[in-house]
Formats: C-alpha cells, structure tokens, sequence
C-alpha cells in the first residue's frame, strides 16, 4: 500500500514516497513437515500469530482454548461449518481441516480454505504404518512391566483389605462350626444309644419275656418300618440314605441355625471368599509374566 507525506519547504513541494505492509486480516492454513499450522490474527493487538496443531490428537476445543489462552481479549471463539451449523468441541482437527469452515473470533467471522493435503502413495503409506507399529510394539514393550508392577500392587492391597474384611468373620465362622460339630456328634451318638437300647429291649423280649416265636414278627415290622422311614427320607431330601450324607445334612441344619442366633452373615461371607479367590487366581496368573529378579514386596520395601 503506497501512502503520501509532504516534507520540507511546501515551497518546494517536495514529497517523499515509502510504503508500509500489513498482514492478510485472515485465518490461513499451511501444512510444514506434515503438520497443520494456522495462522490467525489476534484482535487485542492485531499481530499474527501461528498454531500448530497435531491433527490426530487436537480436538477443536483445545484449539479454541489455546487462541483464548494466547489472546485475553478473545471472548469468544467457535468453529461452524460452511452451512453455519456449529461444529463440536470434541472433533478432531484433522477432520475439521477436511474441509473448508468458518472461525468466529468475538464477533468476527473467517472463511477458512484448508488447503488440500497431499496424499501418500502406497509405498510411503505401508512404511509409515510398520513405523506406527514398531513405535507402538516399543511402547508395549517399554510400559508393560510398570503395568503389571502397579496391577500386581493392586492386587496385594485388595487382597489384604479382603482378608482385613474376613478376619472377623472366620473367627465366628470357626466357633460356629465347632459347635454345629459338637451338636451333630452329640446327634449320632444318641441314635448309637437309642439303637443299642433298641437291640437290648428285643433281646431281653426274646430270650427272658417271650420267645422268638411271639418275637419274630415284631421284628419284622420293626425292620419294615425302618425300610418306610429310609424311603420317606429320600423323598423329602432326594439323597441316599446314608451315615455320612446325614452327618453332613445335620451339621449345616445346625450351622444355619446357629449363624442366624449369632448374626453370622453367610452370603457376605461366601461374597468375600469369592472376591478373595478371584484375586488371587489372577495374581497367579500375572506372576508368570512379570520379568524381575526380586518380589514386588522387596522392590515397595526398597521404594
């Protein structure tokens, strides 16, 4: 822009001619070593200034934090695209560079043209993704140890709130059962008793009262009821009847019992087991993996 100043004697009607260059009051959008950087004019003092932005991982809020961040005279700051329409904050930029859009900077409004990136050809492509993948193959290979440190340390503080939790809960659970135990015992030792008192009633019946003609028969349906009573029981417990599987049977009728005069929570107690067991499979199963010559507790003890 060319401007005119008189100098001098106006008698003379010397001039002088210089020239004075202002930047494009407009957003622009140049690609350099693959990277977007746009450039804008800032309204507080109207000096250019360039962002550049790594369109993969810059959403179009961070941008717009960033002109904010740069200028305090910028109020607002919105990107919309060609029909008006706002465009989110979580969109990336290398979606939003796809096309042409509009910056609204206050009350001003730009036309952005993006201009077309240049695409790879097939070769440099397929290199770029191996280089993708070696760089994410180091990064697996860098920070899976320190995962699994910090998982297996998880595990160890959960394992020890668990059993914190249990403690308790296995006291009263042990003193549960050895009564329940106790009560059974009692339990079969009294049907010891009441078959033994049975064996010596029909002895004496047989061989001092009567005789095994009159006691016959009444052994018989002694033995008869016993085969109904065997049958009942399997109707109603769907178990063979048997000397163990009604020790069993009896002990949890006891232990049941016994858990709700004491306010023994079962279910959070079985709850716990279960958390506790999970936990320490999967610390079995991570162990394996870890590459290091002293246990995790030495390395916290160390830390």
């Amino acid at each position: 822009m060319l401007c005119l100043r008189p100098t001098g004697n106006l008698k003379f009607h010397r001039w002088s001619f210089y020239s004075t260059l202002t930047p494009p009051d407009e957003v622009t959008v140049a690609y350099h070593h693959g990277l977007p950087i746009i450039t804008v004019t800032l309204p507080s003092r109207r000096e250019r200034c360039r962002f550049t932005v790594k369109p993969t991982l810059t959403t179009v809020g961070a941008f717009l934090r960033d002109i904010q961040a740069e200028d305090k005279g910028v109020e607002t700051a919105a990107t919309l695209s060609e029909d008006g329409s706002k465009i989110p904050a979580s969109t990336l930029m290398e979606v939003l560079l796809m096309s042409d859009f509009k910056l609204v900077i206050n009350d001003r409004t730009y036309a952005v043209h993006p201009p077309e990136k240049k695409k790879l050809s097939s070769e440099h492509a397929t290199e770029l993704e191996d280089v993708k993948s070696l760089v994410h193959r180091l990064f697996t290979a860098l920070h899976l140890e320190d995962h699994q440190i910090r998982r297996e340390r998880t595990l160890l503080e959960k394992i020890d709130i668990l059993k914190e939790q249990l403690q308790p809960l296995e006291q009263l659970k042990a003193r549960i059962e050895a009564g329940s135990e106790a009560e059974t015992n009692r339990l079969m030792w009294a049907g010891l008793a009441l078959l033994s008192t049975q064996g010596g009633a029909l002895a004496w019946l047989t061989w001092w009262v009567y005789s095994w003609d009159i006691m016959e028969p009444v052994t018989y349906f002694i033995t008869f009821g016993s085969s109904m009573t065997f049958f009942a029981y399997f109707l109603l417990t769907r178990q063979d009847y048997s000397y163990s599987a009604i020790k069993d049977r009896q002990f949890l009728h006891f232990f049941h019992r016994r858990s709700k005069q004491q306010r023994f929570d079962v279910e959070k107690y079985n709850r716990l087991k279960e958390e506790l067991e999970e936990a320490e499979e999967s610390l079995r199963r991570l162990r394996p993996t870890l590459r290091l010559g002293l246990p995790v507790q030495e390395i916290t003890e160390k830390d």
